[in-house]
């Protein structure tokens, strides 16, 4: 039945007793009450008050109605506040997308973020694939490259991911280890497929390095980083990673033209929500501890 502004009037009418006490609770002229009513009885086929000098009385039929639309703005009501609540508190699923390599570096943080917030479940998802914040696949998202430039997204500055050349014990002992730029072509690199040459320090890579010395390819991260921990060959990873692997040797002094920049990236219509600020928070302040170290 298409009548709930008629019901939320009578609901109204029987609670102040009059028309007049309605109409103002409401905000509508006194005849646009008149006029709900009587739609409502004619819809009805039944009288929900009896008029009389000093107001309305609700029949047997309107104390019905009445408590049927009392629970159901109660109903209302606890929705609305669950909804607001919901706003703002850090609570339920918050899903966090980013390219695979960062995982290292984000998975600790977003362990601690959880820790403090236990009533969050997080959901971190890596991939090939390009999540769209539009379409609600994630809360967050945590870019590499050229900023994001979709419509409708809220877009910051996050940290400057650093790359190294970096080999293993097993390479050095076979092959020894570059001192500059001149010596690398002297040398067998691992290195992405074209699906990742976008990257500075992938490009840096094809215009420095001869291509028959690029002997491992992979559009994977993760198997490039195997790769250079097998002994296959030099290859780019991110500074962070390979200072944690002492056994690895970072090759020729690290260039700024290697530097990624990363970016925070939100939907608008999310960007406001306490769960999402909180987490923009949090990341922001480890961002400004990683550029310390």
């Amino acid at each position: 039945m298409d009548s709930w502004d008629e019901i939320r009037t009578a609901f109204h009418v029987a609670r102040m007793g009059t028309v007049s006490g309605a109409a103002e609770v409401l905000g509508v002229h006194h005849a646009t009450v008149i006029r709900h009513i009587d739609a409502l009885e004619g819809r009805l086929g039944a009288k929900l008050f009896q008029r009389h000098a000093r107001g309305y009385t609700a029949t047997e039929a309107g104390e019905d109605l009445l408590r049927v639309a009392q629970a159901t703005d109660d109903q209302f009501s606890q929705l609305t506040n669950r909804i607001k609540g919901r706003g703002s508190e850090v609570a339920g699923e918050l899903v966090v997308t980013s390219v695979e390599s960062m995982g290292p570096q984000l998975v600790p943080v977003l362990a601690a973020f959880q820790a403090e917030h236990p009533q969050l479940n997080m959901r971190y998802l890596t991939g090939s694939r390009l999540f769209r914040l539009e379409y609600g696949e994630a809360h967050v998202a945590i870019r590499a490259g050229n900023p994001p430039d979709q419509p409708d997204n809220v877009v910051q500055p996050f940290f400057q991911m650093k790359f190294a050349l970096y080999a293993s014990p097993e390479y050095g002992r076979r092959n020894g280890f570059p001192e500059k730029v001149a010596d690398l072509a002297k040398h067998r690199f691992v290195a992405f497929d074209e699906s990742g040459s976008r990257a500075p320090f992938s490009r840096w890579l094809r215009q420095n390095v001869p291509d028959e010395n690029v002997s491992f390819v992979s559009g994977d991260s993760r198997v490039l980083e195997s790769a250079v921990y097998a002994g296959a060959g030099i290859g780019f990873l991110p500074v962070y990673g390979g200072n944690e692997h002492p056994e690895l040797t970072q090759v020729i002094e690290p260039d700024d033209a290697w530097t990624v920049p990363t970016w925070l990236v939100t939907h608008v219509d999310l960007h406001r929500s306490g769960k999402v600020q909180a987490l923009l928070t949090h990341l922001k302040a480890q961002a400004r501890t990683w550029g310390a170290r």
